[in-house]
């Protein structure tokens, strides 16, 4: 398991590019029949994938969770975005289609991971942060995610919202989790920006054509930075930083978050004209 470091905003400022990149973008995700996870010190988040083609993957433990199984101490999201696909949890199975999401509860003993084909793998993006309290595992479809459609195509920025962990969704401890499906014509995410002081964020972006990229940008509202992704690439946000990106064409990406507050709505607006 890869690890990541906290940084403070002012370290940030003198980042160049590759280090830029080094401490903040995941991009070895959703590699065939294997697990791939970083752990960021930031809330002690953990962003996974697990790409199962032509065996079942069982959720593995790691030296340094010092546990004895993975979600011993810890909760996990699950959102699918690839062909259909099954997750086991302690014996009971959940089908996942594309966009379905699985809440996977403190101590959940066995997590395993298949496809339905291995001509079109699931492609399984995870989500695992520290948990103090038991809740069961559950599933949530695509179209019970409560989806609200915001922005706008005159500002190329409509898109509808999908939560499906969260306070008003499947229960967590400290884990909310969704996604968001741009428009056509659409490439502005979560614009205006925000940031939220009291939980840290990571953003997924999935669908993204091979020919085409998303600039995600980052750092304080005063003082931002960016990064290219490419499709099935991750990054981490830190509280401090605001979390927004636009596409040379639309996309999709997950949002996984965690921190003192399950309110969704919890955060701190940034006006468009205060960016710099």
């Amino acid at each position: 398991m890869n690890q990541r470091y906290a940084q403070s905003p002012k370290e940030v400022m003198g980042l160049n590019t590759g280090e830029l990149r080094e401490s903040f973008l995941i991009d070895d995700l959703m590699q065939d029949d294997a697990f791939s996870f970083t752990y960021s010190h930031y809330d002690r988040a953990i962003v996974g994938s697990a790409k199962p083609v032509s065996k079942k993957l069982e959720l593995p433990v790691y030296g340094n969770l010092r546990a004895d199984y993975f979600l011993e101490r810890r909760e996990l999201g699950i959102i699918n975005v690839g062909g259909n696909g099954n997750i086991n949890v302690d014996g009971t199975d959940y089908q996942l289609s594309k966009l379905d999401a699985l809440y996977v509860g403190k101590g959940s003993k066995q997590v395993t991971f298949s496809s339905a084909s291995s001509a079109k793998p699931a492609l399984f993006y995870l989500y695992s942060v520290p948990a103090h309290k038991e809740y069961p595992v559950q599933l949530v479809k695509k179209e019970n995610a409560s989806p609200t459609t915001v922005g706008s195509k005159d500002t190329a920025n409509e898109r509808t919202i999908y939560k499906y962990i969260h306070l008003e969704g499947a229960k967590s401890c400290q884990l909310v989790m969704g996604l968001t499906i741009l428009s056509t014509g659409c490439v502005w995410n979560t614009m205006p920006a925000h940031t939220h002081d009291r939980r840290m964020e990571a953003y997924f972006y999935f669908d993204v054509p091979d020919s085409q990229v998303v600039f995600h940008f980052m750092g304080q509202p005063q003082e931002t930075r960016h990064l290219v992704m490419k499709t099935n690439q991750a990054v981490i946000s830190p509280p401090w930083s605001i979390h927004s990106g636009a596409g040379t064409s639309n996309y999709g990406f997950i949002w996984a978050m965690a921190g003192e507050n399950l309110v969704y709505s919890d955060m701190d607006a940034v006006s468009i004209t205060d960016l710099k």
